[in-house]
């Protein structure tokens, strides 16, 4: 079994007071850290353009990224479920909303999007794809792949990243992408005032206002199957990202309690992401569990 909690490793200024409270609040997944054997891994923004999460799974997936292109490549085929091996570009609905640093992105997961309200604004963004010679078609009701008509070089950060950041570090600005800069404005304009945006506004939900294109690797690019037996929890995810080491505390309490006491007699493979790392953890029998059964702190409160 591999169990993943995003945001479950915060950074070293708060990891030392914070492990106490772990040991105390989250007796079940202390006893797993001790017993494992840990080995973190460096996922920095500036050179994945994904989220340590995002970073792991790729990894899981085996992907090998091509000459020039970013980690964040393999979002497209780890996501698009394509039956081709043509690169694998997406776009995702989003709420782009003005902030002190030029935008900010609210991605779909918190959009509510519904799939008769995907389908109406696909029906008047083709009215506009003629002179983009984009193509642009439905996966899922907040996710549409992208094709373009010849292929392109261009990086392109996860929207999940850009939510944690400001839109314009990660907005493309490659001189390739003018086409999608050109198809992205037009659909801010025409979705303006869209009927599905007011019905949105009315339920006092965000208007879906703009795409996030990311993604560009293809499905070959993916050589290992995902881990057996998955399990990702984001429930410390929020908290983490806004450092609310209070509500992270309870959070985790809750989560040990009702996830992982049921399963205190396993010891699966555990993945702890922070803000720019995340550290494996796989089990250790024996004498050695026993020698290790301090550790953990070593490694948690360390950079």
């Amino acid at each position: 079994m591999h169990i993943v909690i995003s945001g479950a490793w915060p950074d070293p200024e708060v990891a030392a007071e914070l492990a106490p409270h772990l040991a105390q609040r989250a007796p079940t997944l202390a006893r797993w850290l001790s017993r494992s054997k840990a080995v973190p891994t460096s996922s920095p923004a500036a050179e994945t353009w994904c989220t340590p999460l995002e970073h792991w799974q790729l990894q899981a997936r085996g992907f090998v990224a091509a000459q020039a292109e970013h980690i964040s490549a393999g979002l497209g085929p780890l996501r698009g479920d394509a039956h081709d091996d043509d690169p694998v570009w997406l776009a995702e609905l989003i709420h782009m909303a003005p902030s002190r640093d030029g935008a900010a992105l609210l991605p779909a997961a918190t959009l509510g999007i519904t799939a008769e309200h995907s389908a109406a604004l696909l029906d008047t963004a083709r009215e506009y794809l003629d002179d983009s010679g984009l193509q642009l078609e439905s996966l899922r009701p907040d996710t549409w792949r992208v094709r373009w008509p010849d292929a392109v070089d261009l990086a392109c950060a996860s929207p999940a990243l850009v939510a944690t950041s400001a839109v314009n570090d990660w907005w493309p600005q490659d001189s390739v992408a003018r086409p999608w800069r050109r198809l992205a404005n037009t659909l801010q304009m025409a979705w303006f005032d869209h009927p599905v945006n007011h019905a949105r506004q009315e339920a006092g939900l965000p208007p879906i206002n703009s795409l996030w294109l990311y993604g560009g690797a293809r499905t070959s690019q993916l050589t290992r199957p995902q881990p057996a037996d998955l399990h990702i929890d984001t429930t410390l995810q929020d908290a983490a990202i806004t450092q609310n080491w209070g509500d992270w505390i309870e959070a985790l309490a809750v989560l040990d309690q009702e996830r992982f006491a049921p399963l205190a007699q396993t010891q699966p493979t555990l993945v702890l992401t922070g803000r720019d790392r995340y550290v494996t953890l796989t089990a250790q029998g024996g004498w050695l569990a026993r020698l290790r059964a301090q550790d953990w702190r070593r490694w948690w409160c360390n950079r």
